[in-house]
């Protein structure tokens, strides 16, 4: 006789599943609507001023809810969370391309902003973090990617339907609303489960736990008291917010300027937006997976200097006069560059919280989090639009950015060093 083969650990069915759900959930929260704001100035008579605004809402508010979300998850579980969450966006999205004017753009990324923090990143992190212990840098890295890669792909999915003057935006994101519902809430109400145990089996697939047969050993940790006067904490909130500022800043107004200021087609901007998205997923798997045999702090650091390096790929110094490039090249080796800084710096942003703090108190710690560095894609999305509306071009923009991205890896700097055992914080 065959000799009985072990059931297929169920963790990899919510690695899966993770990634689906946040591939749509950002993708359709952040990335889609911002490529589309140039379409959104054309439509309602806007500013680059009053369309970031969008997006800005959603990060500001995002923000207030995470840290009550991440003590959602501690009381009442991490699965009821993202499946609440799901059905907000999947209502929310098929609204959207109904909207007749930018404050009604306004209330609906407001109700974004709550099913993203009830079904985004840090509920998916948490959920991941009960089924993978040694493997989590990895499947951490995997997961972040998917918002990436929904960057990548979903604008210029749509791309062919946005720029027919017979269909436009709203025929796109209406499309992508659609394959919401079915391929997110649908997966998420029928694949998702809590931890192992509810099925019968152990972290990353173990044959045999690696102590207690429960999940006290995936709820240690730093409590949540203690992390709060800690300078880990601090650092991490700061320097992840000064990431997240140069990260918003960027995406939110890169399409706008490759088509106002750099004189690309639509279509052309379209594509090297993509492609920076692209290299973010690039980013995002490669520190992810490589954070499992170094420190994840240290790999944060490199992340963040990738960064800045790729700020300063925007900057030109023609006759000797500093201004930003409008160069092809330059500017695709810029969405290279800066594409994977932004999906390095992403995905350990959360990894080094839970290196640093476990899982005791590990959601209303991330939601700690969250809510600065909301705060600062918020304030990155509002300032850059709004000193291109005053100033006329990016410069001033982009060099506010730049600043912020070093103030980023000073901060990382700052983050006590973890041992690789995990034994010392």
């Amino acid at each position: 006789m065959r000799p009985e083969q072990p059931p297929r650990f169920y963790g990899w069915y919510i690695a899966g599943c993770c990634l689906v759900v946040f591939f749509f959930t950002n993708g359709l929260s952040l990335y889609v609507p911002q490529n589309l704001f140039p379409r959104f100035m054309e439509t309602f008579g806007a500013t680059p001023a009053e369309v970031s605004r969008t997006t800005a809402i959603s990060f500001a508010l995002a923000g207030f809810i995470a840290p009550f979300v991440g003590a959602l998850i501690d009381r009442l579980g991490v699965v009821r969370v993202i499946r609440t969450g799901l059905i907000v966006l999947a209502l929310t999205f098929s609204a959207y391309p109904f909207a007749q004017s930018l404050q009604q753009l306004y209330v609906l990324h407001a109700a974004i902003a709550v099913g993203l923090v009830f079904s985004g990143l840090m509920p998916n992190v948490v959920l991941l973090s009960n089924w993978f212990i040694s493997r989590r840098g990895t499947v951490v890295g995997l997961l972040v990617a998917g918002s990436s890669l929904a960057g990548a792909i979903l604008p210029v999915s749509i791309a062919p339907l946005v720029n027919d003057p017979a269909l436009g935006w709203r025929t796109g994101f209406g499309v992508l609303a659609a394959a919401f519902w079915l391929f997110a809430v649908l997966p998420g109400f029928l694949v998702l489960r809590e931890s192992p145990r509810v099925v019968g089996q152990f972290p990353d697939g173990a044959a045999a736990p690696a102590g207690p047969i429960d999940d006290t050993q995936l709820r240690e940790g730093v409590p949540f008291a203690e992390a709060l006067r800690s300078r880990t904490l601090w650092c991490l909130a700061i320097g992840s917010a000064s990431i997240w500022f140069s990260i918003q800043a960027i995406t939110s107004q890169f399409t706008i300027y490759l088509e106002q200021d750099a004189g690309f087609a639509p279509l052309n901007a379209t594509r090297l937006y993509s492609t920076l998205l692209a290299c973010s997923v690039a980013g995002k798997f490669l520190f992810g997976a490589i954070s499992d045999r170094y420190t994840k702090r240290n790999m944060m650091l490199v992340a963040s200097t990738v960064l800045l390096i790729g700020c300063l790929q925007l900057f030109s110094l023609e006759g000797g006069v500093p201004g930003l490039t409008h160069d092809p090249t330059r500017l695709t080796l810029f969405a290279i560059v800066f594409g994977l800084g932004f999906g390095g710096s992403f995905t350990l942003i959360q990894l080094v919280a839970v290196e640093s703090f476990g899982q005791l108190a590990l959601g209303r710690i991330l939601g700690m989090i969250i809510f600065i560095d909301t705060m600062g894609g918020a304030a990155g999305t509002l300032l850059a639009g709004q000193i291109r509306t005053t100033s006329g071009d990016y410069f001033l923009s982009f060099s506010v950015v730049t600043v912020v991205a070093i103030i980023a890896v000073l901060n990382v700097l700052m983050i006590p060093a973890v041992k690789r055992s995990g034994s010392e914080r």
